[in-house]
């Protein structure tokens, strides 16, 4: 009985209250992608990465650097998994509902490339501290 109780006020103590509400994110979000890559190509991410078009990353604006998310085109249902290095969308796509930018190699593989923006599912599958 005395464990119990240990557990239930452990459970119920502010600090670790917000520290949970702090990394429950949600799991998965629907809205566009956008890709970025020449421009940004050989420049330093927010993360500190050199943002390399070809690799498997994206830019998310608020998940922890290091996650990885499964987005899947919701026009064709091709899917990849992608590392977060980098913060983003901003400009005329943030505001057109754009939710992720990816990388101009992680747009061909989900074959949006000519589109520029699509449709798509964003879920974590890992990140830092979950």
């Amino acid at each position: 009985m005395a464990g119990l109780l240990v557990t239930i006020l452990v459970g119920c103590h502010p600090d670790l209250e917000a520290r949970n509400a702090a990394t429950k994110r949600p799991r998965a979000q629907v809205g566009l992608a956008s890709y970025y890559g020449p421009g940004f190509h050989g420049e330093r991410t927010a993360s500190g990465r050199i943002f390399n078009q070809n690799e498997m990353v994206a830019a998310h604006p608020t998940l922890e650097f290091d996650t990885v998310v499964r987005v899947t085109n919701l026009e064709n249902g091709r899917r990849v998994l992608l590392r977060v290095i980098d913060r983003g969308p901003y400009g005329k796509n943030r505001r057109k509902g754009t939710i992720i930018d990816v990388s101009k190699g992680a747009a061909r593989r989900l074959r949006f490339i000519r589109d520029g923006l699509v449709p798509v599912r964003v879920e974590v599958v890992s990140a830092p501290g979950i």
